[in-house]
């Protein structure tokens, strides 16, 4: 059995409430992990932005939580907080050390997606939202995450659509941007024994795309079927992993040979 080194290790992972994001603290839960579960509750957004995806009510946070005790979590957390707040990172990664200790994995997975966002639809309002929780939060936390001077890992998600995302530039240059501060920290942040990496996750079913486009998009994927969320969370548990030690400014395409 491979023991990937992360029973009793403090894990961070941000949007933790459905989806991606869920997937990855179960998975680190039924290794033994102390998860801390951030999340942007529903009513804490504007109530004029036409969001792609909906965000998560206290009670979906709460039945997150006990799913992460039932799985094995040697501890879990709840976090809330607002990333598009350019001041969040540190008392983000001070809660956490407060309640669980100081993060040893930090999974930058929280993202912006909204529904209006074609080229000619693009709003400073609207770049700026998308920058500020899918490119600055990630690397503000990783610079805090650094500050306080210990060994981590961290994991970004981006998508496997960054290169060329008609219909979400501003979704897609986020994270195209999100990539370059994978590769940029890693170099900077390599000798103190912090690794930096990414997974770029294809079309993965989280309940947001409708039957006829899985029959659109499965012809297009090599292994035939869209990812499940699992997917994603394997492979972030892997780059976290004691087995990816000599791993880092990597970005790992997660997709079944989408986009190749």
């Amino acid at each position: 059995m491979i023991d990937p080194g992360l029973s009793g290790r403090t894990v961070l992972v941000t949007g933790a409430v459905g989806g991606i994001g869920e997937a990855t603290a179960l998975a680190f839960a039924r290794l033994g992990a102390r998860v801390a579960a951030h999340w942007y509750p529903a009513d804490s957004g504007p109530q004029d932005v036409p969001f792609a995806h909906s965000t998560p009510g206290r009670a979906e946070a709460e039945a997150l939580l006990r799913r992460l005790r039932t799985a094995g979590a040697a501890a879990a957390a709840l976090f809330p907080a607002d990333l598009a707040d350019g001041a969040a990172a540190g008392p983000l990664l001070d809660a956490v050390a407060d309640r669980l200790g100081p993060p040893d994995v930090l999974v930058n997975n929280a993202a912006h997606c909204e529904a209006v966002d074609g080229a000619d639809e693009l709003t400073p309002a609207l770049l700026e939202r998308t920058y500020r929780v899918n490119t600055f939060a990630p690397a503000l936390l990783t610079a805090d995450l650094a500050r306080r001077g210990r060994e981590a890992a961290v994991v970004n998600v981006s998508t496997d659509a960054a290169r060329a995302f008609p219909g979400q530039t501003a979704y897609g240059t986020s994270k195209a941007a999100l990539e370059a501060v994978t590769r940029s920290t890693a170099l900077d942040l390599g000798p103190r024994g912090i690794r930096v990496n990414a997974v770029a996750p294809g079309p993965v079913q989280t309940g947001w795309m409708p039957g006829e486009l899985v029959e659109r998009v499965v012809p297009q994927i090599p292994l035939r079927r869209v990812g499940l969320p699992d997917d994603i969370a394997d492979a972030v548990v892997f780059l976290a992993s004691r087995q990816a030690r000599w791993i880092t400014g990597q970005v790992l395409q997660v997709a079944g040979g989408h986009a190749l």
